[in-house]
This record gives structure tokens, sequence and C-alpha cells, in this order.
């Protein structure tokens, strides 16, 4: 199988270095020096991973990685230019599966673009059996007054609709599939399709944060250095 690459960076030197050494390890390469490029690239093909350089003429990296992910399930790997903690951060809660700095080794690059494939394909594997899972006959699982609708992936309080992200639904399905259980942070993190495998715990902090403001925050109980309970009583 070849993979697509996008690379997205408006320095032509970084792009033609990145082009030439991936293409030779059997990649496709796609190139984009903006945003504007980057989308008319990625609507019109097939593409695996994308690396985006943070600092962009126009639209920042990560304001497009946010987007990105608010769009799809492509692997992100964000590009800098500045080794601070705090880019690092901001960046993988935006959505970015992985973050390099400037100037940086293409072997090692490659070895994270093959990391991250490889957590991907794993990925699909997990949705296929959250997917599994989740399309089992009763598809409704009532709890303190919430309606959680697997097969439509919809959650309502009586007549309120409550958006959920792809990762908050399959993370409160899990727990209402395990009522009045400590699930630890590694089970949560198989229960879903997210693929930061390698900063589950605070991802999946992240998502119980969120999760917590969209519902009755009583319902996420935090036992620690176990993981977290889900104490809604659930209806049969």
């Amino acid at each position: 199988m070849t993979y697509s690459v996008l690379v997205v960076d408006d320095e032509a030197v970084i792009r033609a270095r990145l082009k030439g050494y991936f293409e030779k390890e059997g990649y496709r390469v796609v190139e984009a020096a903006d945003g504007e490029q980057m989308w008319y690239e990625f609507n019109r093909q097939h593409i695996d991973l994308i690396m985006l350089d943070i600092n962009l003429p126009g639209v920042d990296g990560l304001s497009l990685t946010r987007e990105l992910r608010s769009r799809s399930h492509v692997g992100i790997i964000l590009v800098s230019g500045r080794d601070e903690s705090i880019d690092k951060i901001v960046g993988l809660e935006m959505g970015a599966d992985d973050y390099v700095t400037k100037p940086f080794e293409l072997r090692e690059l490659l070895v994270r673009v093959k990391n991250l494939l490889w957590r991907i394909s794993l990925v699909k594997q997990a949705e296929l059996a959250v997917a599994e899972e989740l399309s089992q006959p009763d598809d409704v699982i009532s709890f303190e007054g919430y309606q959680l609708e697997l097969n439509s992936r919809k959650l309502r309080h009586g007549d309120v609709l409550i958006k959920l992200t792809k990762a908050e639904f399959e993370l409160l399905a899990a727990f209402a599939l395990h009522p009045q259980q400590v699930l630890s942070r590694e089970r949560l993190m198989q229960q879903t399709s997210h693929r930061n495998l390698d900063v589950n715990d605070r991802t999946i902090d992240v998502i119980i944060r969120r999760l917590r403001n969209k519902l009755d925050t009583e319902l996420f109980v935090t036992i620690h250095g176990e993981g977290y309970l889900f104490a809604a009583k659930v209806d049969d």
C-alpha cells in the first residue's frame, strides 16, 4: 500500500527536501505552501497524513489543525521552529497527533510517520470493534434523564439534543455500557478510536473534562490512581 503525505510549508526548499526523501521511501508526496493550497489538495484526493508547519502565511498551522480535526481523522504532524512545550501542548489539544521542531532529522521524521500510520491502522480496527458493539439491537441507553442513541450517535436530554464530538460520544458510550465500574484510562482508550496512544492519559482527561461541561459533572467520578467511574444509574 502506498501512503499519501501532504507537506504544508511556505519554504520551498523544505518542501522539496521532504518530497525527495519520502518519495524515495515509497510514499506519494503532495505539496502546499499555505492553508488555501492545503485545502485544495486535501479536498481533491485521499491524504493519509499531513506534515503541517505552524508558522504559515495567512491562517496558521494551529488553526488549520483544529479545522482539519473537526472534519477528518487524517494523521497530523505539526512542524515548528520553536521548541516550547506550550506550543506542543496547544498543538496536541487542537488535535495534532505528533509534533517535531526544526531542524529535524529526516530519519527521525520517517520513524514518526511510520509510527503514526501504524497507530491509524490500529484505530481503524478499534472503530470496527466499537461499531460492532454499538450496533446491538438495543441502541438506546437511558440514564439520569439522558438518552444515548448508539446507532444514530446522538445524546438527548429531554427535548434537547446535546452535540458531542466523535471522541466524546465514544467515551460516553464506553461509560454507559459499563456503569458503576472503575475504568482505567488505558481501558477507556481501548474503548475509543482515538489514536494518540503516547498521550492517552492527557487525552482521556481532556475528553472527560469536556463531557463534564456538557452533562451533569457528578456523573463522572475520578478514582485517584485507578481511573474513572460512571456514577449514573442506567435504566434496564
